[in-house]
């Protein structure tokens, strides 16, 4: 693929934004991008996806599909995806295409891989949990001896939601937790022994400049986000080790676009447990709680238009909505404090994310001054 020669950043209105994936982080990208004059188009296997019922056109096509690839690059001023099970070599052939991509193939492809990922963290000086490559259950064996017990074991590759993982808590299970990952390339990770799990959603421009939002302190059940308190409550030392977080790993990557990075709390220092490529559920909250949300600095960022305020003026409780959950629209609907973001899925399965519902609080004095 030869893509003829594209305007540079910033783009004007009217440029038209490509992105890989069409589910409901798309759709909210289509969302911020039209507010701001540009077009989308998408590529998603499923037709009439979320996202492509915000934009302007749908390619329907495997994310691998040569054809398919080479005709968003062609009509995409610059290409983004929603989420980073995109293969790395769809992104890194629209790249090398010719094709202004944002954020870039490396970033991806370290994200996508678990061992990678905490490799280039460590190295960046963004600290993690201990951790071994395990490809086997001499492996495994011989990382738990060395990480001690109980650890979790993960697949190197996809999995989330916690899918893909299981607790090992003594030799005996190393057998049965091998299995529960279907004996796949794997990492060990030491058990972290943390007070709550903070994230924190940043940008890059073009131009290196750096946006950092608040952080969200965010609450599990079963493996599935179910709620993110924001801002959170944190004193300036954690706050500041977590803007220090962000910087490093941004530009470490190089990176342009938003990210999201989860972080272990051991209260008095913070391990970063994940990054993701992308924007992210738990920066759901800036839709209601800033000026500038999520999506529209994602847009902003790879469009090269100058980065949006970060500052809160509202404190937000975000809740996903999973499964048959989303029938309670109408009373969401109706409560004078909440808002209410439905993402169009056609089936309400369980623990799936059907939308989410952001309710507004009375902002802190310490955060207002923050």
């Amino acid at each position: 693929m030869t893509i003829p020669p594209r305007r540079q950043p910033p783009l004007s209105p009217g440029a038209v934004i490509g992105v890989l994936g069409g589910g409901q982080l798309g759709r909210m990208l289509g969302e911020a991008a039209s507010r701001l004059g540009f077009d989308l188009v998408v590529l998603d296997p499923e037709p009439a996806s979320p996202a492509a019922r915000v934009a302007a056109r749908q390619i329907t096509a495997a994310y691998g599909d040569a054809d398919a690839l080479d005709a968003l690059g062609r009509v995409s001023d610059v290409v983004t995806f929603e989420f980073e099970n995109v293969p790395a070599a769809s992104v890194a052939r629209l790249a090398a295409g010719g094709a202004l991509v944002a954020p870039g193939p490396r970033a991806l492809a370290i994200a996508q891989d678990r061992v990678e990922e905490k490799t280039f963290l460590n190295a960046a000086g963004a600290a993690t949990v201990d951790f071994g490559a395990v490809d086997s259950t001499d492996d495994l064996r011989r990382a738990l001896a060395e990480l001690g017990a109980p650890a979790l074991l993960k697949t190197r590759r996809e999995g989330y939601d916690g899918k893909g993982q299981a607790w090992v808590r003594s030799a005996d299970e190393i057998d049965a937790a091998w299995a529960a990952v279907g004996g796949r390339p794997s990492i060990l990770e030491a058990r972290a022994d943390f007070r709550r799990e903070l994230s924190i959603i940043a940008a890059r421009g073009w131009d290196g400049s750096v946006a950092i939002f608040p952080l969200g302190e965010n609450r599990h059940a079963d493996g599935i986000l179910r709620t993110t308190l924001a801002p959170a409550a944190a004193d300036a030392a954690t706050a500041a080790a977590a803007q220090d977080i962000a910087a490093r790993v941004l530009n470490g990557l190089d990176y342009v676009g938003v990210i999201g990075i989860e972080l272990f709390d051991l209260g008095d220092r913070l391990l970063v447990n994940e990054i993701a490529p992308r924007v992210h559920n738990t920066g759901h909250w800036t839709q209601d709680g800033c000026a500038c949300d999520q999506f529209e600095q994602h847009i902003r960022a790879i469009t090269g238009w100058p980065l949006g305020p970060t500052a809160p003026h509202a404190a937000v409780e975000m809740t996903n909505l999973l499964g048959a959950e989303v029938g309670a629209w109408p009373e969401l609907a109706a409560a004078p404090d909440a808002r209410l973001h439905l993402y169009g899925k056609a089936e309400a399965r369980p623990d799936r994310k059907m939308g989410h519902v952001n309710r507004l609080r009375p902002l802190s004095a310490d955060a207002a001054q923050d």
